[in-house]
C-alpha cells in the first residue's frame, strides 16, 4: 500500500533548524563551495544521517513556483488607495495579476483574495510575501491555493 504524500507551506520560524540546515548545506554543494555532503554538513554543523534523511524532502519555497498560479489572501483596512499599493507591489514584484476579489469590509476589515501568475520576470516570492506583510494596513498575507500551469 503506498503512503499519499502532502504538501504544507510553512513559514521560516515554523521550521525545525535542522531542516533549514539541510537546506543550506544543499546550496552550499549546488554552489561548488563544497564538494562533498561531508564537507558541506561539518560546514553547517548538522550531521550527515540528518542531510540524507531530509534532502529529498525540503526546498525552497520559490525553487519550483515559475509557471503557476498562486491564490493569496490578505485581511487588510478600508482605507482609501491601499488596494492601489497591494496591487502596486504584486505589478513591481513581476507578477502578473489574474482575479482580484474584495469582499465588502466589516467591521474596517476588507478580505482580498488575489490570483496572481508566477513569470520567469517575477523575482522571489518570499520576497513578496514580505513586502505584502509590511505594508502598512494590511494585516495578514496567506497562500491559499497553487495550481501548475497547463
Amino acid at each position: 500500500m503506498k503512503e499519499e504524500t502532502s504538501y504544507y507551506v510553512l513559514k521560516k520560524q515554523a521550521v525545525p533548524e535542522v531542516l533549514l540546515k539541510v537546506l543550506d548545506a544543499k546550496k552550499l554543494i549546488d554552489s561548488g563551495k563544497c564538494k562533498t555532503v561531508n564537507e558541506a554538513a561539518e560546514k553547517i554543523g548538522i550531521s550527515r544521517s540528518s542531510f540524507y534523511k531530509y534532502k529529498d524532502d525540503i526546498y525552497e519555497f520559490h525553487d519550483s513556483l515559475q509557471g503557476t498560479t498562486l491564490t493569496l489572501n490578505l485581511q487588510m483596512d478600508d482605507e482609501l488607495g491601499l488596494l492601489s499599493d497591494v496591487l502596486k507591489i504584486i505589478a513591481e514584484c513581476g507578477a502578473n495579476i489574474l482575479t482580484i476579489h474584495q469582499a465588502i469590509p466589516y467591521n474596517g476589515v476588507a478580505a482580498l483574495s488575489v490570483g496572481i501568475q508566477v513569470l520567469p520576470t517575477t523575482s522571489d516570492i518570499t520576497e513578496l510575501l514580505e513586502k505584502l506583510e509590511m505594508a502598512a494596513g494590511v494585516h495578514k498575507v496567506q497562500i491559499v491555493g497553487r495550481s501548475a500551469e497547463l
